[in-house]
């Protein structure tokens, strides 16, 4: 049975009372429409709660903390529709430096992250690619002592105002990782809004050089990058589930309050079973959610991409569900910019495609099953 330790749910605490106070809606659409995209305050402030470095290991300043701590926060990113980096430079970028790096690269990025003081982004998908994990075209090839970067990153997360981008890209037949310096000669950064408010850049990498330490790690980084690309599916999944609670909750006090022939149209019984229905996805969903997010650290890989790759189509077919019941049930208004509804609605749209969408992800269920019957 799932479910919070006591330090999990006082940390839920704290987090809730910062963004009550510091994030409401009104906030969060000035924010949005600012040159960054995200505010160097609340980052400051998730940062002082010990959100930041909530996962980042003991060893480097952190506190250790795994997939349920993820979830927590997560889940209230998403009731909160938090526009700063978390995904991007804690789990996705933070999480691949401490699976990928040596010691000594660990200890040169971390503690900074964990104390809000620098942000990463992670590099790897490609155009045309869709969201094969593997399908790297970027090379790096060895150019003196060191190495030479040549290719193209598109959506990558935080590229933009990232210090540190961790760039995949093939080197000798192993998936390397290197660690890119924004500003470096050669690359190119374009960024871009998204239907969600947030921000993703295109990369483009021409005769990068970098030196032989900027190699994250040594050898192949398939495994790493796989439990990180798990870890930020089952992130994304506990967003929606936060996202889904906030819809659910604001369409039932609408429903409350919006009259049609003198009367609520709450007490309208096809519109009480849909509201139930919501509830259903919802719960089903948040299940999945904290399955996968127990499974972080916990399973043996190839148990735990499963079991995430399950969690991403029922929590995607579930977001959807509910983001258009929510939408619907509010009529017209439900797609007006000046509704939170309609901003809910587009990211747990955006989360649906994220790092895989239904179909890519069902199909990774089907193979794995038809695996397990050959052996």
């Amino acid at each position: 049975m799932f479910g919070l330790t006591g330090e999990q749910q006082q940390f839920r605490d704290s987090l809730q009372r910062l963004l009550r106070a510091d994030y409401p809606f009104e906030r969060r659409r000035a924010i949005a429409q600012s040159a960054t995209g995200w505010s160097a305050e609340i980052w400051r402030g998730l940062a002082e709660i010990g959100a930041l470095a909530l996962t980042v290991p003991e060893a480097h300043g952190g506190f250790g903390g795994g997939g349920m701590d993820t979830f927590v926060v997560m889940e209230e990113c998403g009731r909160a529709l938090l526009l700063e980096p978390y995904l991007a430079t804690i789990v996705l970028g933070a999480g691949i430096v401490a699976r990928a790096g040596n010691e000594a690269q660990c200890a040169s990025i971390l503690p900074a992250v964990g104390a809000g003081e620098r942000q990463l982004a992670l590099a790897h998908y490609e155009p045309g690619t869709r969201f094969a994990p593997e399908a790297v075209a970027c090379e790096a090839r060895r150019e003196g002592g060191g190495w030479e970067l040549n290719g193209a990153k598109t959506w990558v997360l935080n590229g933009t105002t990232a210090d540190l981008l961790i760039v995949t890209a093939r080197a000798a037949g192993d998936l390397a990782l290197f660690l890119v310096e924004p500003s470096a000669p050669g690359v190119t950064v374009h960024d871009y809004p998204m239907y969600d408010a947030r921000r993703a850049a295109d990369v483009r990498l021409d005769g990068v050089r970098l030196t032989a330490g900027a190699r994250l790690g040594s050898g192949d980084a398939r495994p790493a990058l796989a439990e990180t690309i798990d870890a930020a599916i089952a992130a994304v999944c506990a967003e929606a589930v936060g996202a889904m609670s906030v819809l659910l909750d604001a369409t039932g006090q609408y429903l409350k309050t919006r009259k049609q022939f003198g009367v609520p149209i709450g007490s309208f019984q096809v519109l009480q079973h849909r509201m139930a229905d919501m509830l259903i996805a919802t719960e089903a969903a948040r299940s999945m959610a904290l399955l996968a997010a127990s499974c972080i650290g916990h399973a043996a890989p190839g148990e735990h991409s499963h079991t995430v790759s399950a969690t991403k189509v029922r929590v995607a077919e579930a977001a959807r569900y509910v983001g258009q019941q929510a939408v619907q049930l509010h009529g017209g208004i439900g797609v007006t910019d000046e509704l939170p509804v309609s901003h809910y609605f587009r990211r747990l749209t955006m989360i649906e495609m994220a790092f895989g969408d239904v179909d890519y992800h069902l199909d990774a269920v089907g193979r794995r099953l038809f695996d397990r019957e050959l052996q």
